[in-house]
C-alpha cells in the first residue's frame, strides 16, 4: 500500500514539476521572440560585461536571440504535451545545469542589474533569480529521473505535428514583432503612454537623483557638459551621453526623456511634450547602424508634415560626424535632436523606428519595415485612423495570440487525423476488396 502511495506521489510529484517547468520556459521563450531587439540588447550587456562585444556582430546577436527564444518555446511546449519525453528532460536539465551557476555568478558579481530572463514582462533581482534557478534544477532533476511518468496531452499520431508547427509558429511570430514591433510592448512608451504622467513622481515619494552627462569633442580632446552648461561653441562635436543615479529614491517608469537640439543644445522637452499639434520622432540610437531601406518613407512622412503644419524631429545619440553622414546618404533635411541611448532603445524596438505624439501621449508608433506611405497619408492626421489613439486591451492581445496558435493547430490536427481516418478505410477496403476478390 505504501508502495502504490509512493508511486503516486512520484507521478504526482514528476507532472507537477513538469508543467511549472512548461509554463515558465513558454513564457521566457514568448517573451523573447516578442522582443528580440529587447533580447539583443541583453546579450550585449552580458558581452560587454565579459569584455567580449567586439567579437560578435549584431547580425550574430539577432540570430542568438531568436535561438534562445525558439529553443525555449518549444521546450515548454514539449513539456506541456509531453511530447519526446526522453530527450525533452535531457535538454531542460542541461539548460538548468548551465544557467543555474551563470546566475549565480551574477548574483555575486552583479556586472548587469538583472538577468533578462523574462525581458522587460518581469524584472528580478540577481539573487531572485538565483534562488528561482535553483527551484527550476530540482523540478528539472525531478522531471529527467522519473520522466516515464509523464503523461501525453496529445496522441502519437499528431505529437510530431505539434511539435513541428510549434517551433514554425514562433519562429514567425518573433519575425513578426520584428516587422511590426512586439504585439505586447510592455515598455514605458506603449501607443497610449502618457509621457508626462510616466515622469510623475506619488505624494510621498522621495525623488531619485539623475546626473546627465553630454560628452563633446573639440580638437581631438573630449570634454563631458552638464545640461546647464552645454557649450555654444559650435566647434564641439557631440559624441555622446549617459544618465546615471546620484541618489536613489522612487524612480518613475520613465525617468530620462530629455531632448536637446543639435544645433545649440536648447532644450526641447516641454515643445514636444505640451504641443497639440501632432509630433513626429523618427528614433535612432545609432544613426550609423540604422537601416535606410526606408528613408523615401520618411522623407515623404517630413514632405507630409510640412504639408499639414505638424511637427518632425529625428532624435538620436549619434555623434555630429554620423548626423552629417546620414544627411548626406539619405538626402535627410528634416531636424535633429539628441537623446540619451538607453531611453531611445526604450521607446522604440526599431533602428530608425517612428513614433506619433499628441499632447504627449503615444499615438501611434512604426518599425522602419513598416512606415505610413503616400497611400495612407492621403489626409490630416485627425481624419486618419492611424492619427487616432487605438489601444488595444492586453486580454484582446492574449486572445488575439492564443487564436493564432491556437486554430491553425487544431484545422492541421483535425486534417491529419481525418487523413489518417481517410487512409486507414481505404487500406481497409483494399484488403476487403482483395479477399472478396480471392475467394
Amino acid at each position: 500500500m505504501e508502495s502504490k502511495r509512493l508511486h503516486t506521489a512520484i507521478i504526482i510529484w514528476t507532472n507537477f514539476c513538469r508543467f511549472l517547468l512548461a509554463a515558465v520556459f513558454i513564457f521566457s521563450g514568448f517573451i523573447k521572440s516578442n522582443d528580440p531587439f529587447g533580447t539583443v540588447y541583453k546579450l550585449q550587456d552580458y558581452l560587454e560585461a565579459w569584455g567580449l562585444i567586439s567579437f560578435f556582430p549584431e547580425m550574430a546577436l539577432f540570430l542568438c536571440a531568436m535561438f534562445l527564444g525558439v529553443f525555449e518555446f518549444a521546450l515548454g511546449i514539449y513539456l506541456l504535451f509531453g511530447i519526446r519525453r526522453r530527450l525533452t528532460p535531457f535538454l531542460v536539465l542541461l539548460t538548468m545545469l548551465v544557467l543555474t551557476p551563470l546566475t549565480l555568478w551574477l548574483a555575486i558579481t552583479n556586472p548587469i542589474d538583472d538577468c533578462g530572463c523574462f525581458g522587460d514582462a518581469i524584472i528580478l533581482t540577481n539573487w531572485e533569480t538565483f534562488w528561482k534557478n535553483v527551484i527550476l534544477l530540482l523540478a528539472a532533476v525531478s522531471v529527467f529521473k522519473w520522466s516515464k511518468y509523464i503523461f501525453k496531452l496529445v496522441t502519437d499520431k499528431v505529437d510530431w505535428l505539434v511539435a513541428l508547427y510549434s517551433i514554425i509558429f514562433i519562429i514567425f511570430y518573433g519575425l513578426f514583432c520584428i516587422k511590426s514591433l512586439p504585439v505586447f510592448d510592455i515598455l514605458p512608451y506603449h501607443i497610449g503612454a502618457d509621457i508626462r504622467k510616466g515622469m510623475e513622481i506619488p505624494d510621498g515619494e522621495k525623488p531619485a537623483v539623475y546626473d546627465t552627462r553630454f560628452i563633446y569633442a573639440k580638437d581631438g580632446v573630449e570634454k563631458e557638459f552638464t545640461i546647464d552648461n552645454i557649450s555654444e561653441d559650435s566647434a564641439w562635436i557631440f559624441v555622446d551621453s549617459k544618465t546615471v543615479v546620484k541618489e536613489k529614491g522612487y524612480e518613475p517608469p520613465i525617468h530620462d526623456f530629455y531632448i536637446s537640439s543639435q544645433l545649440d543644445g536648447e532644450d526641447l522637452t516641454d515643445e514636444v511634450l505640451d504641443g497639440e499639434k501632432y509630433t513626429f520622432l523618427l528614433v535612432s540610437p545609432s544613426l550609423a547602424k540604422a537601416d535606410d531601406s526606408g528613408m523615401d518613407l520618411i522623407n515623404e512622412v517630413y514632405d507630409y508634415t510640412l504639408e499639414h503644419g505638424y511637427r518632425f524631429l529625428c532624435v538620436t545619440a549619434s555623434s555630429g560626424e554620423d548626423i552629417a553622414a546620414w544627411q548626406e546618404s539619405t538626402g535627410a533635411e528634416y531636424p535633429f535632436a539628441l537623446m540619451d541611448e538607453i531611453t531611445l532603445k526604450t521607446m522604440i524596438r526599431s533602428n530608425p523606428g517612428l513614433m506619433l505624439l499628441k499632447n504627449g501621449v503615444v499615438i501611434n508608433k512604426w518599425s522602419v519595415m513598416n512606415f505610413p506611405d503616400e497611400y495612407q497619408l492621403t489626409a490630416p492626421l485627425e481624419e486618419l485612423d492611424l492619427g487616432i489613439l487605438n489601444e488595444k486591451t492586453g486580454l484582446h492581445r492574449v486572445l488575439e495570440v492564443i487564436g493564432w496558435f491556437v486554430c491553425p493547430l487544431l484545422c492541421l490536427v483535425f486534417c491529419d487525423l481525418a487523413w489518417l481516418h481517410y487512409r486507414g478505410w481505404r487500406d481497409r477496403r483494399n484488403k476487403n476488396y482483395t479477399k472478396v476478390k480471392n475467394e
